[in-house]
């Protein structure tokens, strides 16, 4: 991600914001995910529904996470 890109992002979830390149798109949803998952983090209902259309469309990608202790 560009310094710009992250400028632009700020603080924003997928709901609200997705990386401009469309091939980073399932990496940035993967990631997203494993962060989530690791911290015991919530999601709401935009941004659930947001980052299922995203893997929907990357059949093959994982997502890998380590539980925060």
């Amino acid at each position: 991600m560009t310094a710009r890109s992250n400028r632009q992002k700020a603080d924003q979830d997928p709901a609200e914001w997705l990386p401009p390149a469309p091939d980073a798109l399932c990496r940035y949803g993967a990631e997203w995910t494993a962060t989530k998952l690791r911290w015991g983090l919530a999601v709401d209902e935009l941004e659930q529904d947001r980052l299922l259309d995203i893997a929907a469309g990357c059949g093959g990608t994982d997502v890998e996470f380590t539980p925060a202790p």
